[in-house]
């Protein structure tokens, strides 16, 4: 037990940790524990909002499930840029280099900011719009747009929340990253109730910017004031030609991975919008439950990134590829339990979140068709972050263009409208796809083309 206690004291105590040598086991350990947690606070994040919300009505339900759907182009920006800045990050770091690893993460900001001013713009100017094309109804788009208004135009601090979070994983600093997303959880959780009290939805939107916002300025203060390996100074801030160009070449492929996964979900959502508002709201409550519990895992999937990138700075390609092996095992078994949970205790999760009859049909109907499929999403996880830890963003992001657009989409139509199964067939379509692409990721893994790829 004391060892436990000490492993878990190291993982948390905010100092670098050094993952090329030593127990491999205890290696991921170290890695997972902050990054899982970190994903636990995110998680929450999903939940509290429609929690909050869903006394208010499904048609603000609806309303933030359509808003989160195109706001995943946002995400999607911000996880392909991190994942970028892990991966330089962690193979300076891994060589030793600890003033190109602070030049990189210097650069990734500077593109950041950049990025985000064109999708904040462009969000908050045709917010109703977007809830329109979503889907929604008149009455959606009357009562929603400053909501979806709000939250596009502090998208700011999504994109820095999650792009420093990739700087200290790659650094080995997960900690870091972890407390905060704590912080600006606890700010959320304590803002979202008052804030919706006295403005209704759009206090909703106010709470998570303001409460990722303070998260921001949490990490900024750390990098600013680090100890660690990671030493921001002003003059890394003149854009480099070279640096930016290779992080852009990872980051737009790993942009665009997530992207074709967002298009999907955005795809999935416009067919279920076709069966009114109640399955809307249903189909969000249902993704945010599933969310809640997926994120701890990609938690231990961007720790196989960390590990990957770090060992192959270090020139140790097996340790590499035991330290993937070791964290997929544990990914399953944890998704597997949560998978027996689904299964067995979907209707009282669902009514704690929302309480309205119909809703709540749907949602756990989902839950449990979705669910059937989670110890190969644990699995593909890790092998995704695999290759994305080591510069590869390619080859996951080929792998879910073929899945998602041309396997999912189509098939979610098919057995939805065209068979007439309705929100149970996009959750089947949902369920065949994630495996799908696990066993695509699996065979290409064990070639190891991702061991020879230069950062």
């Amino acid at each position: 037990m004391s060892d436990v206690i000490k492993v878990i004291r190291q993982a948390l105590s905010g100092h670098q940790q050094d993952y090329t040598s030593g127990s491999i086991r205890r290696a991921v350990v170290l890695a997972s524990i902050p990054m899982i947690l970190e994903m636990c606070m995110e998680s929450v994040f999903a939940l509290v909002d429609v929690f909050f919300v869903g006394r208010i009505g499904k048609e603000a339900v609806a309303t933030v499930g359509l808003t989160e759907s195109v706001l995943a182009i946002v995400y999607s920006l911000a996880m392909g840029l991190g994942m970028a800045a892990t991966a330089m990050v962690a193979r300076r770091i891994g060589e030793k280099n600890e003033s190109e690893a602070s030049h990189a993460s210097a650069q990734s900001i500077v593109i950041a900011l950049v990025l985000t001013l064109v999708v904040s713009l462009s969000g908050a100017l045709l917010a109703p719009k977007i809830l329109e094309v979503m889907g929604g109804s008149a009455q959606m788009v009357a009562t929603g747009a400053i909501y979806t208004r709000i939250v596009f135009s502090t998208s700011i601090v999504i994109m820095l929340l999650f792009l420093i979070n990739g700087i200290f994983r790659g650094a080995g600093n997960a900690s870091i990253a972890m407390w905060s997303l704590w912080l600006a959880n606890g700010c959320n959780i304590v803002l979202c109730p008052l804030l919706i009290h006295f403005y209704g939805l759009p206090g909703a939107a106010m709470a998570t910017a303001i409460g990722r916002g303070i998260g921001v300025c949490y990490q900024l203060f750390h990098l600013v004031k680090s100890k660690g390996p990671i030493k921001i100074i002003r003059r890394y801030f003149t854009p480099d030609k070279t640096i930016i160009r290779n992080m852009l070449k990872i980051a737009w492929t790993g942009t665009m991975q997530f992207l074709v996964a967002s298009a999907s979900w955005i795809a999935m959502a416009r067919i279920i919008a076709q069966f009114h508002d109640t399955a809307i709201a249903g189909y969000q409550v249902a993704i945010r439950i599933l969310i809640f519990f997926i994120l701890p895992a990609w938690g231990m999937s961007n720790a196989a990134a960390t590990l990957v990138g770090q060992n192959l700075g270090a020139k140790q390609p097996d340790r590499a590829e035991a330290s993937v092996r070791t964290a997929a095992f544990y990914n399953a078994v944890f998704m597997l339990m949560v998978s027996l949970l689904f299964l067995l205790g979907a209707e009282p999760i669902v009514h704690f979140i929302n309480r309205d009859p119909d809703v709540s049909a749907i949602a756990i109907q989902g839950l449990r068709i979705v669910s059937l499929g989670y110890v190969f999403y644990g699995v593909g996880m890790v092998l995704t972050n695999a290759f994305n830890g080591a510069g590869d963003t390619r080859t996951p992001m080929i792998i879910s263009l073929f899945v998602f657009w041309t396997f999912q989409i189509p098939l979610a139509w098919y057995l939805a409208i065209h068979l007439g199964l309705g929100p149970r067939g996009v959750f089947t379509a949902v369920l065949t796809a994630e495996s799908s692409l696990t066993i695509v990721s699996f065979f290409l893994f064990r070639q190891g083309n991702w061991k020879k790829i230069g950062v």
